[in-house]
Order: C-alpha cells, then structure tokens, then sequence
C-alpha cells in the first residue's frame, strides 16, 4: 500500500476495483474519481481531481436510481418515486453506500484534508461516490452504474419504507399533500351512530376538494387515521 501526505494507509485504485470486482477498461478514470483536489494542489504530477466526475456522477444517479424505482416499485406513484429517489440519493444516504464499499480506504487527499478529518466527512464521502458513478458510467456505461448499485439500493429503500410504514398516516398524508401544493387534507364525519357510550363515526378525507379516502372508527380520531391509511393506499404510497 502507498500512504498519503497525512500519514494514513490508503489503498491504491487497483487493489479497491479489485476487491469490488470493478471492471475498468481505463483504470486513470477511476485514479481520477479517487483524486480530491487537495490532493492535486500538493501534487502537481496529479492531472485532474473528482470534480467534473463528481457532477456527472451526480446527474447518471438520479437517472439511474428514477429508471430502477420504475421497474421495482410499478405501483409506486410519481410522487412516492419522487420523494424514495430524493432520499436514495441525498448526502447522507450516498455517505452511507460509500461507507458500505470502504471508499474512504482508496481516496487520495492532500495533508490539509487529511488532517481535518476529510476522509470521514459525510460531504466528501458522497462527492467521491458520485464521482465514482461518474468515472463508472465514461468506462462502462448505465449498466455499469445499475450493475453496481442495484445491491444497494434493494436494502436502503426497503429501509427507507419501513421507517415511513411507522409513521402516523395523517402525517404522511398531510406531507404528500402540502408537498403537491393542495393544503392541508380536510377531515370530515359522514356519519355518526349508536348510543353515547358506544359511537361510531364514518369520516371521510378531502385534498384539494375530492374525496381520497373513508374510514370508520369508535371515535373520529380513529376513524379519520383509517381514512388517511385509505387516502394513502389509493394514492399509491
């Protein structure tokens, strides 16, 4: 192994494509997706850092995430693909793949960065990733890119949906709504019957003037959380 400026083992790009089984026919590419440019300012002999890799990889993940949320999820709405694509592909969740395939072993920093840390930032984990999809896609193309993302995105979105599942269904409804620009959804009872020590409320769920969803319950709260989990359902989310 070589070591940077800053003293750390770092693994070279042909032992880190050689443990994740990368292909690259043009292994400068992914030298290059490796390079910070801290590491370029303390070494002139380096050509070029991740930068322009780091915005076209940018670019080929919201595609390729959008065209594998369509195939996966055939049910799933615009608007759920929508906000499912911006969580898989936010700093923390890109950070979080990098951390999974140790890329931060193989990222070439210059002294400065490396001493403050930058080999575990979350900003800088998720700029080398994207610059890695980047130097995949020149090299190999969208398969390339699918071919090595898929495995990851197949938990990180069951894990992003299962915690969303938990949340309150008014919650997730309002959220949708607010989010699509119709305001606030509007409960309202339809029904009210039995005695007064055991009633029962019909209440329906109205967004933008139509009627999403119907729920039943012993008490309106009850009645109006079936009639979100309905809305939702309807609506694909």
């Amino acid at each position: 192994m070589s070591r940077t400026q800053g003293g750390e083992a770092n693994e070279s790009p042909h032992r880190f494509a050689e443990r994740l089984n990368l292909k690259f026919s043009d292994p400068w590419l992914l030298s290059r997706a490796l390079t910070h440019r801290s590491f370029l300012n303390e070494n002139p002999e380096a050509l070029e850092d991740n930068e322009r890799l780091e915005f076209l990889g940018d670019a080929v993940l919201d595609f390729v995430v959008g065209a594998w949320l369509y195939s996966r999820y055939p049910e799933m709405s615009e608007g759920g693909m929508t906000r499912l694509r911006a969580a898989l592909v936010r700093t923390e969740q890109l950070a979080a793949f990098a951390k999974q395939i140790e890329l931060s072993k193989a990222l070439r920093l210059g002294h400065g960065e490396e001493e403050s840390g930058g080999r575990t930032r979350p900003a800088m984990l998720c700029a080398s990733f994207e610059a890695l999809i980047g130097a995949l896609y020149l090299d190999g193309g969208v398969q390339a890119v699918e071919d090595f993302v898929a495995p990851m995105l197949e938990p990180a979105a069951k894990a992003i949906l299962a915690v969303r599942s938990d949340r309150d269904p008014k919650s997730l409804l309002q959220e949708w709504a607010q989010a699509q620009g119709y305001g606030t959804p509007v409960y309202r009872v339809v029904k009210e019957s039995g005695p007064d020590h055991r009633r029962w409320f019909v209440v329906d769920v109205h967004i933008n003037g139509n009627v999403r969803g119907r729920g039943e319950g012993p008490s309106k709260q009850a009645a109006g959380k079936q009639a979100a989990s309905a809305a939702l359902e309807t609506l694909n989310l």
